[in-house]
């Protein structure tokens, strides 16, 4: 670096530029607003379509269910209290008590709903066999292409909260759990973490549901303790919605549920099967294909034969739309049978369209750095010509005592590089601070990556050889005869 800096032609370009400080400076800050009106207009452009994939990701069209048994159970009367509940009552003093117990023990007299119960008997036929286990969760989660996998255990509970009680959905589920919920955010506290799952601590996530009927809007509840079976559980957070695809609403089974570690279910009820497993897929073009995988993988570890129905169900969005749409049984089952080729078609006219969306911002983008770019560079080329048109007594000089011409228009050009390097730097800083700058005053999001910031310096250096070859050029073809004599 010093012999570089000692260089002849470096120290006579550095003396150039400092000798005209207040051109050098104007032309230095048309590149720097150039660059830096690139970067950041790269930087909404990244955080726009990184946005609209969290959205896709959102609404779950990367996500599989895996349910223990094949067919719907039919709605039982806590479903329907679910359904039709008012607003949050007076506590009755009607609780459930928890007991340790065999479960499997048919004389035992239960003061909870049994695993049985919850979660069906193989012998009782398939629709409501018992067979989903955490091993399987975990053979699944080796699977390519599988992004996250949480096992669930779920009941229909009273939650209980002084003299205010609600009706809700429980879900005793993995601390993976948020990350397959995209659509999710904390409106206080936090989710339980893996020492609170593997300690099986009395702890609970809330909806946001519950926590306006138990507490009023607005209340954060975080550090108090609601009651769950008669026991108490610490409110660790508060869940609900980061995005206008998903809303909190009564009976959504999301929002209006509360969430606690499977580890604590299971002591609590004495459980060791599964309900579902929530599987996400890291490409939303491979949820039909790993369908299919998980098909094979949960038959070949449950012993199903070739001949012998499945033991779950596979649900995916598609297919959850069917069977949810109020279409008539007849289509539905008409249409389900095609789910995996509606997945295609839906999933690839998606990506078409995000892919031509990303085009459109793609050319909007090279438009603004082309007309930035363009401001800056010609503002090169004028300092250039201009210095080429003051120092042309200079070059006649140098020439004269043995400069070669190329000599001369690599000195030119190395200033104009100069210029445009320096600029760049600049601008790349003022893009990174304009990006935060957009991102905090309109919320908007914005992704400043490496790459921008290497492409947007080496189109800036790529500027000054550009719009400084000609000045130099031009430069380098003085006779210097002529130019001794220039006044």
């Amino acid at each position: 670096m010093k012999r570089l800096l000692k260089h002849p032609m470096v120290d006579v370009a550095v003396k150039a530029l400092g000798r005209n400080r207040l051109q050098t400076g104007l032309t230095m800050l048309g590149i720097t607003v150039g660059v830096a009106t690139v970067l950041a207009m790269m930087a909404v452009g990244a955080g726009a379509q990184r946005s609209i994939e969290q959205q896709v990701r959102a609404a779950g069209l990367n996500q599989i269910t895996i349910r223990a048994g094949n067919w719907r159970p039919k709605v039982t009367d806590s479903d329907e209290a679910i359904a039709h509940q008012a607003d949050a009552r007076p506590l009755t003093g009607d609780v459930i008590k928890i007991a340790y117990h065999p479960e499997d023990d048919p004389m035992e007299k239960h003061d909870h709903p049994t695993a049985r119960q919850r979660l069906g008997d193989l012998e009782a036929g398939l629709g409501s066999a018992a067979t989903m286990t955490f091993s399987d969760a975990d053979a699944i989660r080796k699977m390519d292409g599988v992004q996250y996998v949480a096992g669930g255990i779920h009941e229909n509970v009273r939650v209980h909260s002084g003299q205010k009680r609600w009706f809700t959905r429980m879900h005793g589920t993995d601390v993976m759990m948020p990350s397959i919920k995209r659509a999710w955010t904390f409106n206080g506290g936090r989710f339980f973490s893996e020492r609170e799952q593997n300690r099986a601590d009395q702890v609970i996530v809330l909806g946001q549901v519950v926590v306006d009927r138990l507490f009023g809007a607005g209340v954060n509840p975080v550090g108090q303790s609601v009651t769950l079976w008669n026991q108490q559980f610490e409110v660790v957070g508060i869940v609900t919605s980061a995005t206008w695809v998903v809303q909190p609403a009564p009976g959504d089974d999301q929002f209006d549920a509360v969430y606690m570690p499977y580890t604590t279910t299971q002591r609590l009820l004495n459980l060791s099967k599964l309900n579902d497993i929530t599987v996400t897929a890291e490409s939303s073009g491979d949820v039909s294909r790993l369908s299919r995988e998980i098909t094979k993988l949960l038959r070949v570890r449950h012993g199903i034969g070739d001949e012998d129905p499945d033991d779950f169900t596979i649900v995916t969005q598609a297919a959850k739309a069917l069977t949810t749409g109020g279409l008539p049984p007849g289509v539905a089952r008409a249409v389900s049978a095609n789910v995996a080729e509606l997945e295609k078609v839906t999933l690839e006219q998606l990506a078409l369209t995000m892919e031509r969306a990303s085009r459109t911002m793609t050319w909007l983008l090279a438009a603004v750095a082309a007309v930035s770019l363009l401001v800056g560079g010609i503002g090169i080329m004028n300092i250039t010509l201009l210095s080429v048109t003051e120092r042309t007594k200079e070059i006649g000089l140098r020439m004269a005592v043995g400069a070669r011409g190329k000599d001369v228009m690599r000195q030119f050009l190395f200033e104009a590089v100069v210029i445009s390097a320096l600029g760049g730097l600049l601008g790349i800083i003022v893009g990174v601070i304009a990006s935060a700058g957009i991102a905090r005053s309109l919320q908007w999001a914005t992704v400043v990556s490496p790459g921008s910031v290497l492409l947007a310096f080496g189109v800036a250096a790529a500027v000054g050889v550009f719009f400084g070859w000609y000045p130099a050029r031009q430069a380098s073809r003085l006779d210097p005869i002529v130019a001794l004599r220039r006044e």
